[in-house]
C-alpha cells in the first residue's frame, strides 16, 4: 500500500525539529534537506515516499540519516566527508553531498532501511546509576540486572565506568568511559556501595561490539556533530568486546517471562531494566512483559526483593524514570533525564 507522501516530509521535519532540540543542528539539516531532495527517481528516493508504514512510529528519518552517516564513515563518498563535521557549517555544500550520495550509493541506502535505529546511549547509564544507588541504600542487597532492548549491552556494564555529575563523581579515574551528565535536584550518595550479583540483557536483533560491520551500525546512528558521544560509545564498544557478557537474542516478553518466573536466588534484588524501549515493543508484549513482573512481584520478600525500573517517553519534553519495587509494590517516578542522558532531574530521596 502506497504510503502518505506529506506525513512522510512531515515525520522528516518534526524529526529535524527534535535534533535541534537535543543538541545536534547537523542532524537536523540532513533531515531538513532529505525533504526537500527525495524524489523518485532513486529506489532510496521511492521508498521512503512511498513508506507504507508509520514515518514517525518507524523512525524513518533516522533510519535515513543513519544511513548518510554510514555512507560517510565508510569512505566511499567524495563528497560527504567535506560536508560533515568537523568540517564548518555549510548547507549548501551538504546538500550537494546528499543529493550526489543518494545517487552513488543507492542500493546501500535504500537497503539499510529495512532495519529500525539500534542505539545503545552509553549517557542514560547515569539514570542507571543513581536507580542502582539507590535500590542498594534501600534493600542492602546486591543486584541481578536483566535489561531488555539491551542492543549491545554497553550499559549492562554501567558500573564500570566513571561518572561526572557536576558536583560529583563516582567510578574508577583509570575507566576509559567518562560519561558527563548534569545532575539537579536532589544529588545521590554517590559513597553507597552496591555490587552487580549477574547481569544479562536480550534484544530481538543483538549486535556484537566486536564485530566491526555491528560497531559501525550503532556509530552511524549517533548523530555526527556530537563528537563526545561518538568518543564515549566507541569507548564503551572497547569495555563490551572485552566484557564476558553478551546479549541473548530473543524475544523481550517471553525472556522476561523465563527469567522471572523462575525461583530466585535469594540475597538478592532481581531487577529488569529497560531505557527508551517501550514504545517500540508491541502492545501485546507489553502486557506479557507486564503480568511477569507483577506475578514476580507478588511472590518477593525483603530477602528477595523484585524492583522494575524505566526511562521512557511519556509525552513530555523528557524521559520518566519510574520505579515500581516489591514486596511492597510502590511505584514512583524517580526523577525525569534528557533522552541522551545530557541532564537528570532526580526526585528520589
Amino acid at each position: 500500500m502506497a504510503g502518505d507522501v506529506g506525513e512522510v516530509l512531515k515525520a522528516f521535519r518534526s524529526q529535524a525539529g527534535a535534533c535541534r532540540k537535543l543538541g545536534s543542528p547537523f542532524t537536523a539539516d540532513v533531515c531538513d534537506i532529505l525533504a526537500e531532495v527525495l524524489d523518485e527517481s532513486s529506489r532510496f528516493g521511492r521508498r521512503i515516499l512511498g513508506w507504507p508504514g508509520d514515518p514517525f512510529a518507524d523512525a524513518l528519518a533516522l533510519r535515513a540519516a543513519g544511513g548518510l552517516h554510514a555512507v560517510k564513515r565508510s569512505g566511499r563518498s567524495a563528497g560527504l566527508p567535506a560536508a560533515y563535521p568537523p568540517s564548518p557549517p555549510d548547507r549548501a555544500r551538504l546538500r550537494t553531498a546528499i543529493h550526489d550520495a543518494i545517487a552513488a550509493e543507492d542500493d546501500f541506502l535504500h537497503d539499510w532501511l529495512d532495519s529500525p535505529p539500534q542505539t545503545n546511549e552509553v549517557a542514560r547509564s547515569s539514570v542507571l546509576l543513581g536507580s542502582a544507588l539507590l535500590l542498594a541504600r534501600e534493600f542492602g542487597l546486591p543486584l541481578d540486572w536483566h535489561e531488555i532492548g539491551a542492543s549491545m549491552g554497553l550499559n549492562l556494564g554501567f558500573d564500570r565506568y566513571r561518572y561526572d555529575f557536576g558536583t560529583a563523581v563516582r567510578g574508577s579515574a583509570d575507566s576509559p568511559v567518562l560519561v558527563r551528565s548534569e545532575w539537579r535536584g536532589i544529588l545521590p550518595d554517590t559513597s553507597t556501595p552496591f555490587a552487580i550479583r549477574s547481569r544479562a540483557g536480550c534484544d530481538l536483533n543483538p549486535l556484537d561490539p566486536a564485530a566491526t560491520p555491528d560497531r559501525e551500525r550503532l556509530l552511524a546512528y549517533i548523530w555526527a556533530d556530537q563528537a563526545e558521544r561518538l568518543s564515549r560509545a566507541g569507548a564503551a564498544l572497547d569495555m563490551a568486546a572485552a566484557a564476558p557478557w553478551r546479549v541473548e537474542k530473543a524475544d523481550a516478553a517471553a525472556w522476561v517471562a523465563n527469567r522471572f518466573s523462575a525461583p530466585p536466588a535469594a540475597g538478592g534484588v532481581r531487577v529488569l531494566v529497560h531505557t527508551i524501549v517501550w514504545q517500540y515493543l508491541p502492545e501485546a508484549t507489553r502486557a506479557a512483559i507486564t503480568a511477569s513482573i507483577d506475578s514476580a512481584g507478588q511472590s518477593a520478600t525483603l530477602e528477595s526483593p523484585v524492583a522494575w525500573l524505566r526511562m521512557e517517553a511519556d509525552g513530555k519534553e523528557t524521559a520518566a524514570v519510574r520505579l515500581k519495587s516489591w514486596p511492597n509494590g510502590a511505584d514512583r517516578e524517580i526523577a525525569r533525564a534528557d533522552f541522551h542522558g545530557r541532564f537528570v532531574e532526580w526526585q528520589a530521596r
